[in-house]
C-alpha cells in the first residue's frame, strides 16, 4: 500500500461554534487526480487553505508527504503546534492556483513567475527565467512575457497563475475554483491548461471545482463534501452515474440540471 501523501485524520475546524470541518478523514495518494465537490458551505475550499496553511485546524492532524503539517514532533515523539520555519517548509511541497488570480499587478508576467522561486528556493536568475519561459511555452502566453497582468484578460491570467505555482516545482497543485472568477468563453482555456498538466504530468492534484463534466474528464476519483464531511467517494462515472447517497444525488441534479 503506498502511504498517502495528504491525509487528513480527523480533523475538524471551527468558527466560533460554527463547524466547518467536522471530524474529516480524507486520503490523497501521490499523483492521484482528486476532485472535491459539493454545496457551499461543504468545506471544500477549506481543506485546500488548511493545506495551504492559510487556515489553522482546530483538531486532529494532517500529514502532508508523511510529515505532520500544522505539528511537529517534540523530543518525546508527541506533537506540538508547528513553528513557522517547519510550515514554511511544508509550504514549498504544494503549489495553489485561487480563485481570484492573486498575481502581482506591479511585475511582468515573467517576474510573477520567477521572483518566489528566486526569493524562496533561492535558484539562480537564469535558471528561474529559463523555467519560466518554458511554463509561459506550456500554458500559451510565450508571447505575454513582458505584459502586465492588466493587460491580460482573466483567463491568461489565471494561466499565469498556474505557470507561477508550477514554477517552485510542487509534488501537489491545489485548484481552488480556478474558473468561477472568469467569462464563460474564457472557462475552457483554463481547463484545457488543467487537463494537460493531469495527463502529461505525475503531479499529486486536488482540485475544488463546479465543472462537473471536467471533474469526470480528470479525476481517478470524486468526493462529495456536505456539512463539513466526506460523505461519498467514487470513480467519476461511478459517482456520476450511480451515486449511493440521496444526498449525493439530490445535489447532482440541482447542478447538472441547473446548467
Amino acid at each position: 500500500m503506498t502511504e498517502p501523501i495528504i491525509k487528513f485524520d480527523k480533523v475538524v475546524k471551527a468558527f466560533g461554534s460554527f463547524v466547518v470541518l467536522n471530524k474529516l478523514d480524507f486520503e490523497v495518494k501521490p499523483g492521484e487526480k482528486v476532485t472535491i465537490i459539493g454545496p457551499s458551505g461543504s468545506g471544500k475550499s477549506t481543506v485546500l487553505r488548511i493545506l495551504m496553511t492559510l487556515e489553522p485546524i482546530t483538531d486532529g492532524v494532517v500529514y502532508v508527504d508523511g510529515q505532520p503539517l500544522w505539528h511537529e514532533k517534540s523530543g518525546d515523539g508527541s506533537l506540538k503546534p508547528a513553528g513557522e520555519p517547519h510550515l514554511r517548509k511544508m509550504r514549498e511541497k504544494m503549489g495553489m492556483v485561487f480563485q481570484q488570480f492573486n498575481l502581482f499587478p506591479h511585475m511582468t508576467v515573467r517576474r510573477n513567475i520567477t521572483e518566489a522561486p528566486i526569493q524562496v528556493l533561492g535558484i539562480a536568475k537564469s535558471e528561474a527565467r529559463d523555467r519560466a519561459n518554458e511554463l509561459l511555452e506550456m500554458v500559451g502566453l510565450t508571447e505575454h512575457a513582458d505584459k502586465y497582468p492588466h493587460q491580460l484578460s482573466g483567463g491568461q491570467q489565471q494561466r499565469v497563475g498556474i505557470a507561477r505555482a508550477l514554477a517552485m516545482r510542487p509534488k501537489i497543485m491545489l485548484f481552488d475554483e480556478p474558473t468561477s472568477a472568469l467569462d464563460p468563453e474564457l472557462v475552457g482555456e483554463v481547463l484545457n491548461v488543467i487537463r494537460k498538466l493531469a495527463e502529461e504530468h505525475d503531479l499529486t492534484m486536488l482540485l475544488v471545482t463546479h465543472e462537473m463534466n471536467f471533474a469526470r474528464q480528470i479525476s481517478d476519483r470524486v468526493c462529495f463534501f456536505d456539512q463539513g464531511r466526506m460523505l461519498e467517494e467514487a470513480p467519476p462515472e461511478e459517482l456520476f452515474t450511480n451515486p449511493k447517497e440521496q444526498r449525493t444525488r439530490e445535489f447532482l441534479k440541482a447542478v447538472l440540471e441547473g446548467n
